[in-house]
């Protein structure tokens, strides 16, 4: 396998120095020095401030610093420095200075003249009352990409920076550039680590809010929820409240991620609170709605079919803002779409929501977000409410659950490449 070029370049240049004679065994000291405490360091920005100290003792030079690439390198930010002036933080633009140029052209820059070069900018040295006399900027560079460059200032004793030193910061810069770009690998793991464990309990939390599953058939209501990421923006709920009406609702939160799922968490907490003393559907959603409406941010909306099943008389009511239509499956077979009635919540403060009254007869009705219509047939074509009466139809003799799993399982199965979340909720007395 052929080595980087930036190795063999490394290399050439390590053997370089070592050609020099009488500084041998000493730039080996150094250069072994480094290279340990670079790779055994859990701490990059003291090494970085130790390694720099050293650079600047072992080349003789008044100051030295590291400035790196920030703000989609449209900024070149002083990270790490050493001298009588503290220059930590100052911010420059990437393409300008003697700095900027050892970024651009990725070649070292020897000036030994500062004060009359044109690239030079004597603002630092206003602002600081240092003078920099002379300037030594190598580029750091790893997997050919350029990340900053190592700055050396004033050769002490009023000498000048020569090939040498060149030579040497070269190879100094390339194990700065290397650690830096190591550390943050490292960095970005630990990030996408904790970020993993964060979802892991966003998720855990979301289905703490999900009713628990009822292993019997009787109970008339079942839901399910399939999430297209680690956290679903979907949500249903359902319960007995002490009068025997049962609750329901399932709903769909506008985006994806975070924000949707802490949105669904607390649009859910609230539904399931306020319906424990609240009896009118439309009446609840606007309480929920009008609360939504004061903290909801990002143009961010919840869609939404809340309501109450009378299981003793056999009929539901309910309110659909702005939801996917439910489907009424009759007693005769024949299927009915309920169209919305009302805008989504979170939307406009002081709504009111209509309610509709279905008697089921021995019927049943399906609530469904979009990731369930939208998903993909066999044929990479979406299901659409017509696939999905197909589903129903084909299983509606199942029991609930049975008919819940099997009409769920056929849409993952179909659609190996969800991208929204599946939720779907069947409602049905039992037969008489």
């Amino acid at each position: 396998m052929k080595k980087n070029k930036l190795d063999e370049h490394h290399n050439e240049v390590t053997q370089q120095l070592f050609e020099e004679g009488n500084s041998s065994e000493k730039q080996l000291t150094l250069l072994a020095e480094i290279s340990q405490n670079f790779s055994n360091s859990l701490d990059i920005s003291q090494t970085l401030q130790n390694a720099i100290e050293r650079f600047m003792q072992y080349l003789n030079s008044e100051a030295a610093s590291i400035f790196l690439l920030e703000n989609n390198n449209s900024e070149l930010v002083c990270v790490r420095c050493a001298g009588p002036v503290d220059i930590a933080g100052i911010k420059i633009p990437s393409g300008k200075g003697i700095i900027g140029n050892a970024i651009n052209t990725r070649k070292s820059q020897m000036i030994r003249d500062a004060q009359n070069d044109p690239n030079f900018s004597k603002s630092v040295d206003a602002g600081t009352g240092f003078k920099t006399r002379s300037i030594l900027a190598v580029p750091l560079v790893v997997n050919d990409k350029c990340i900053g460059a190592l700055e050396l200032i004033n050769k002490k004793n009023d000498d000048l920076f020569n090939e040498h030193d060149e030579s040497i910061s070269m190879v100094l810069a390339s194990y700065a550039a290397l650690a830096i770009h190591n550390a943050r690998m490292a960095d970005a793991l630990v990030e996408k680590e904790r970020m993993r464990k964060e979802l892991e309990l966003a998720r855990e939390i979301q289905i703490g809010l999900l009713p628990k599953d009822d292993d019997t058939n009787i109970f008339p209501i079942k839901g399910m929820n399939v999430p297209a990421l680690e956290v679903s923006g979907d949500f249903y709920d359902f319960f007995k409240r002490d009068d025997g009406l049962i609750y329901f609702n399932l709903a769909d939160v506008s985006g994806k991620g975070m924000n949707a799922a802490m949105l669904m968490a607390k649009a859910s907490s609230l539904l399931h609170h306020l319906a424990k003393s609240i009896s009118d559907p439309g009446e609840l959603l606007g309480r929920v709605n009008n609360e939504i409406c004061e903290s909801i941010s990002h143009g961010m909306f919840v869609t939404i079919v809340s309501g109450f099943l009378d299981a003793e008389n056999d009929k539901i009511s309910f309110s659909n803002a702005g939801h996917q239509p439910p489907l009424f499956h009759n007693s005769k077979g024949e299927f009915v779409e309920i169209k919305e009635s009302a805008p989504p919540i979170g939307i406009i403060p002081g709504t009111e929501f209509p309610v509709e009254t279905i008697h089921l007869d021995g019927g049943a009705v399906y609530l469904f977000t979009d990731g369930v219509t939208e998903s993909h047939d066999e044929n990479k074509k979406f299901l659409e409410v017509s696939g999905l009466i197909k589903l129903i139809e084909i299983n509606s003799k199942l029991p609930i659950p049975n008919r819940l799993d099997r009409i769920v399982s056929k849409i993952r199965n179909s659609d190996t490449d969800q991208h929204d979340d599946i939720t779907l909720m069947i409602i049905e007395c039992s037969k008489k």
